[in-house]
């Protein structure tokens, strides 16, 4: 599937050397290897891509440029969804909403939420994802993405929105289109996907910004068309803006991946690239939601221990950018010192994180950030013979097709709907996940730390409630007596 023609106008090139590369022989090399169709490039923007400060271009360059036009092409039909491709229906015993807007973060069923939302880098935007040829991987298939894809129905893909949308069918927010990294997009396109491609954990306050600014501001715009009008046959436009988002009532969910591209960079700079900087900034943008954004659950889900990742290799173009996109996970040699180290300064990141969150720092009545556990010990899908499961990986080695998508977002809707303590981590995604139903006796999202437990329920008192009615009715009846 071909998606990319840069039109090269060389009147507009200019000769600067960049990297020790002349700019104008460098943007004509990169035209004639994707000479494929759709998207139109100027030679101006695709400068901009690769050589202003986008440092993912250049990492992808790097990784495609020894390979030839028909080595780039080939295609992989394998690791995109089927064309009429559909999941049996999901059905609970009880998918309704609550009678009314909760007003305790501790009672929001999966019906309650209004918004959907997503922060993170490269495995929220979905780059890659239903691709079939190495030139796919720059397309964000940001409406398959596991935490915000909006794409069809339950039965087309899931996504953790396409779940809700079974409880809640009008719910905002899921991603309803493509877009290529570094293009410009919009929100109808985007939806709150608000992710950026190879951005790190620094960039994370910057995304929280985005998204508490687009929440104050959001707005569904329908667009319909009137009949024709008399013989003139005049076609009028009708536009209405329905105000999607009730900013201080509705219930949100955002979900936030964040931390990987921090393990990728490490060896580059290790006082950036720390678990104590890891930790800061995610602590900087989960304290601006907590002070700016009311009525909001927070995912935030475990990062993956990616050593393993080394496995995934196959003699193919695409797996020399699993190199260019995370060289400091790939390129030390086996039992090495520098392997050892990062290895660790993975295991610290996560360890940071449940410091951070198994707390109740981020809880109060309207507002809960939960750490959601499932891919904290994830080992690669792998076939009988114990070789990883190609399909679930892009052709650049690294990222997630719809198939590994789909198994994230049942994990993730899964750890939702269980308590701290005996939430689901997944060993192999070898085996699907199975999804589950809101418990019967608890349909709500668990929200609560550890540190603050609490059996209350939204139709029983709490206890002191019930010791203070009990006092003022044992004296107004001795009273009465």
């Amino acid at each position: 599937m071909g998606w990319l023609c840069v039109a090269v106008a060389t009147c507009a090139l200019v000769s600067r050397c960049v990297k020790g590369k002349v700019l104008e022989r460098h943007v004509l090399l990169f035209a004639a290897k994707l000479k494929v169709q759709c998207v139109l490039f100027s030679s101006w923007q695709l400068a901009d891509l690769l050589f202003l400060g986008d440092n993912w271009w250049w990492k992808y360059e790097e990784g495609i440029r020894h390979y030839s036009k028909e080595a780039l092409n080939k295609e992989f039909p394998e690791k995109i969804r089927p064309v009429g491709f559909k999941h049996p229906a999901f059905q609970c015993p009880d998918m309704s909403p609550s009678l009314s807007t909760p007003s305790s973060v501790e009672f929001v069923k999966a019906g309650d939420i209004k918004v959907v939302a997503a922060l993170g880098d490269s495995l929220t935007t979905a780059i890659g994802a239903n691709a079939t040829t190495v030139l796919g991987i720059p397309i964000e298939f940001r409406h398959v993405s596991w935490s915000i894809g909006g794409f069809g129905s339950y039965e087309d893909v899931i996504t953790l929105p396409n779940i809700i949308k079974l409880f809640n069918p009008r719910v905002l927010g899921a991603a309803q289109g493509k877009t290529i990294h570094g293009m410009e997009a919009h929100l109808g396109q985007t939806g709150l996907n608000l992710a950026v491609t190879g951005q790190n954990t620094f960039n994370l306050p910057g995304q929280t910004r985005h998204l508490i600014d687009t929440l104050r501001s959001y707005e569904v715009k329908r667009y319909s068309f009137s009949k024709v009008m008399g013989q003139n046959k005049f076609i009028f436009l009708n536009l209405c803006i329905d105000k999607g988002l009730n900013f201080e009532k509705d219930w949100k969910l955002l979900t936030i991946l964040m931390g990987m591209n921090d393990i990728c960079d490490y060896c580059k700079d290790k006082a950036l690239f720390s678990a104590d900087n890891f930790m800061h900034y995610m602590a900087v943008s989960l304290e601006m939601l907590m002070n700016e954004v009311p009525r909001m659950i927070v995912n935030v889900v475990q990062i993956l221990p990616m050593q393993t990742l080394r496995e995934v290799q196959k003699p193919t173009p695409g797996c020399l950018l699993q190199r260019s996109f995370c060289s400091c996970l790939i390129e030390p040699v086996s039992r090495s010192a520098e392997l050892r180290e990062l290895v660790e300064i993975n295991l610290e990141f996560q360890r940071k994180l449940e410091s951070l969150l198994l707390t109740d720092r981020f809880f109060r009545d309207d507002f809960a950030v939960v750490l959601q556990p499932f891919l904290k010990q994830a080992d690669p899908p792998r076939l009988p013979s114990g070789k990883i499961d190609m399909s679930f990986f892009t052709h650049d080695c690294f990222h997630f097709t719809i198939k590994g998508h789909e198994e994230l977002a049942k994990g993730l809707w899964n750890n939702m709907f269980q308590p701290e303590g005996r939430k689901t981590v997944v060993s192999s995604f070898s085996d699907p996940i199975t999804l589950v139903c809101p418990p019967t006796d608890h349909p709500y999202i668990f929200t609560r730390p550890p540190s603050a437990r609490s059996d209350q329920s939204p139709s029983t008192p709490s206890t002191a409630v019930v010791y203070i009615l009990s006092a003022i009715v044992a004296f107004g009846l001795r009273a009465f007596l």
